[in-house]
């Protein structure tokens, strides 16, 4: 018997991938819609995917909560477990890498916001699945971070670091991720609570450089970002003031553990690094 999933966000990046995966493994999928009564879209579903958030990190205060009380009253409503897609936000600087073991320590006001988003959820007593992601990536959504910054000018042969060109960081390439997904929502046996890392892919933008250059023969120029321009801004644009604020990210080296999802996933095989960085190729486009 197919299962049904509700899917919050489903025209957003994560929530795209996660309709796709959902349906090519055969469940029935549903798109919430902004306004609808969400216990009522949520009648019948095995599982709701929260994959909904404000672009740009826009109002995130007010509007995280309220996203949260949406996806909970869907659960509360069809008793179905929730999948949320989680962040590395909440663990500051600490040292990596970083699992469910590692305690939430925020230095910045978004990962707080996350913080108590999931002690929120810890807290309701509600089967809920928090699958742990760095940096998503995917070269079909020139919207994330990786194409709309990073890789925006590699057709003149340079690339942008936003921070130190050698410090590694954890990414998560979407349709990888949208497949853990399924993989864990398939799964009868995860405590009430779940917290899950998924390791994805680490790498530095050096490390990118060099893919890049094996792949197409030309080495590109790595320019730092230009941080000044986005704090000129930051008084009269919101997402230059919200991306200020994550700069600590780009220069903390940080890796996901993995030990856990792989003794629930064994035979999870992700997409190599080669591939993802051609899905990102002008010429792949």
């Amino acid at each position: 018997m197919s299962r049904t999933v509700l899917v919050l966000g489903a025209s957003g990046h994560s929530g795209g991938a996660f309709v796709e995966a959902f349906a090519a493994a055969g469940w029935h999928v549903r798109r919430f819609r902004r306004g609808e009564d969400p216990a009522a879209a949520a009648q019948g579903a095995d599982l709701v995917v929260n994959a909904m958030n404000p672009p740009d990190y826009h109002d995130w205060t007010r509007q995280i909560p309220r996203i949260t009380e949406i996806a909970m009253a869907a659960a509360r409503a069809s008793g179905a477990r929730v999948l949320i897609p989680g962040n590395v936000y909440v663990f500051g600087t600490q040292p990596a890498p970083w699992s469910a073991a590692t305690p939430h320590r925020p230095c910045s006001r978004k990962g707080q916001v996350r913080a108590e988003m999931e002690a929120s959820w810890r807290n309701s007593g509600l089967p809920v699945t928090i699958l742990r992601a760095g940096d998503f990536v995917d070269g079909r959504k020139p919207g994330l971070l990786l194409g709309r910054v990073v890789l925006k000018n590699l057709q003149k042969g340079r690339i942008v670091a936003l921070g130190r060109a050698d410090v590694p960081r954890a990414h998560a390439y979407l349709p990888d991720l949208a497949r853990a997904a399924v993989a864990l929502a398939e799964r009868d046996d995860l405590p009430v609570f779940a917290d899950i890392s998924f390791p994805g892919h680490t790498f530095s933008i050096i490390d990118l450089q060099a893919e890049i250059a094996q792949q197409t023969g030309q080495r590109p120029a790595i320019r730092p970002f230009a941080w000044w321009a986005m704090r000129l801004a930051a008084p009269v644009w919101e997402l230059a003031r919200e991306l200020d604020e994550m700069r600590y990210l780009y220069d903390h080296p940080h890796s996901l553990e993995g030990a856990a999802f792989s003794a629930l996933v064994p035979d999870f095989v992700p997409t190599p690094f080669a591939e993802v960085v051609a899905g990102h190729l002008p010429r792949s486009r």
